[in-house]
């Protein structure tokens, strides 16, 4: 049997395995770039979880509160001592309701992406407030 009688008597089959093989394979490769491009336009926008918001980490960069920017009148600085819920009494977390003396604040800005901006317009899109515990560990 000569090559061309082979790849003539073949081609179909290896046509629709290909087929069956390469559509699944494209639509699932173009299914995760739509995924991985909208999370990072998500991640661009800081409208991930702690988006717009206040967030307390430990020395550790465990979070233990996030507060929502619009409810706060100010954000606290170096040096101030703030009384954080944490994880409740009851809830069973990591964080004990305590007072935490804030280390450093980081501001996060991103541009401002609205119709009615001023040239070079930012935004404050997320605060961070490293913290340390005021209160004594609790043996268990």
């Amino acid at each position: 049997m000569s090559f061309y009688a082979w790849t003539v008597y073949w081609s179909p089959f290896i046509t629709a395995i290909g087929f069956l093989i390469g559509t699944p394979t494209i639509l699932a490769t173009y299914y995760q770039s739509f995924k991985t491009r909208q999370e990072a336009m998500r991640e661009r926008d800081g409208r991930l979880h702690s988006k717009d918001c206040l967030e307390f980490v430990s020395f550790d960069g465990t979070c233990i509160n996030l507060v929502p920017l619009e409810t706060l009148h100010s954000l606290p600085r170096a040096g101030d001592v703030i009384m954080l819920p944490g994880g409740g009494i009851g809830g069973g977390g990591e964080f004990l309701p305590s007072a935490y003396l804030v280390d450093s604040i980081e501001h996060i800005y991103s541009p401002a992406t609205w119709k009615s901006t001023r040239p070079l317009e930012a935004r404050l899109t997320k605060a961070v407030a490293k913290v340390t515990s005021l209160n004594p560990p609790i043996a268990a």
